[in-house]
């Protein structure tokens, strides 16, 4: 299990690193791939940061295997190589890796632990997804695993696993059981952090080396605030 942080150049936390895949600790604020804003996405700075170390001439490959919400952090997989990014795609797919978040909730859900199964609708117009009982017209099934692993004095951690990966999941299925992240402004928390950050953090992913067939741990260590020091 690596929970090692093995560079922290310009802000960039890297947790793991081999000839095929890089691990990043994401920071809140940080889009993974480039989109309209226009802001200089991770993946930018990931080959930078490659082209940098191994002085590498010309472009750097760099394949984009999953994505973290722009609020959100913790751990970002990339592909190093070519022969890497299909092997991690296949593994995403098939449900052959495990992701293990932490989020920080202001009301405690109304059991210590459950599994949540909603059917979430995307509506494009405002980047938002929403939670329904039953299945409706475009909705996607979605299934998560929840348990209390501490309750702080204004807020309660949870230990959250993912059978699906849809849009916004965690933070709209949290939401409509009455239990919005902390600082998620989008999906009912009562106001925002003041870096723009929600408390959702991809904690730990577990899988078997596509090339190197060995099982990987990754724990990637929480962002340095108040609420978060206080769940170690």
């Amino acid at each position: 299990m690596s929970t090692k942080i093995l560079s922290n150049k310009g802000n960039l936390q890297v947790l793991y690193e081999d000839n095929h895949i890089i691990v990043i600790n994401k920071r809140a604020g940080d889009i993974v791939q480039g989109d309209k804003t226009g802001d200089k996405p991770l993946s930018d700075v990931v080959k930078t940061y490659i082209k940098d170390k191994y002085n590498k001439p010309g472009n750097v490959y760099l394949g984009t295997v999953h994505r973290l919400d722009r609020p959100t952090t913790g751990i970002v997989m990339f592909a190093k190589t070519s022969k890497a990014l299909p092997r991690l795609n296949k593994l995403f797919l098939s449900k052959a890796v495990k992701k293990t978040y932490w989020a920080i909730v202001k009301q405690q859900p109304p059991k210590s632990e459950d599994t949540l199964i909603h059917w979430l609708k995307k509506n494009p117009k405002n980047n938002k997804s929403y939670a329904h009982l039953k299945e409706i017209k475009d909705s996607k099934k979605a299934i998560l695993h929840y348990k209390t692993i501490k309750k702080l004095d204004n807020y309660t951690l949870l230990e959250v696993n993912l059978e699906t990966g849809r849009h916004h999941q965690i933070r709209t299925q949290l939401s409509s059981i009455g239990s919005p992240i902390k600082g998620d402004l989008k999906y009912g928390f009562s106001r925002s952090n003041k870096d723009a950050s929600i408390h959702l953090h991809a904690r730990q992913i577990e899988f078997i080396h596509p090339v190197k067939k060995d099982p990987i741990s990754i724990i990637a260590p929480l962002p340095n605030d108040t609420i978060w020091n206080a769940c170690t």
